[in-house]
């Protein structure tokens, strides 16, 4: 009885290594993303009795004023023939 030729059982224990590797890499990507958002969860903070906010503070900007730009005359260029 002839259950697999060598050459299949190598194709097909190629393909279940290949499978075993694709899960087995998901599995701790999932992991490692549920570790790093269940040690992100801050504990709850007591209110504390009535904050105060700060006032805003707002500040004067000035434009600078921009100049109009002044050109040079152009430059003539001779060419030789």
């Amino acid at each position: 009885m002839i259950f697999l030729s060598v050459q299949s059982r190598g194709a097909l224990f190629t393909l279940c290594i290949f499978l075993i590797c694709v899960v087995i890499v998901h599995i701790s990507k999932l992991a490692l993303i549920g570790w790093n958002s269940y040690r992100k969860k801050e504990p709850k903070k007591q209110k504390s009795e009535k904050q105060e906010t700060p006032e805003p503070v707002y500040y004067i900007v000035e434009k600078k004023k921009k100049t109009a730009p002044q050109y040079k005359k152009p430059k003539k260029f001779k060419f030789q023939k």
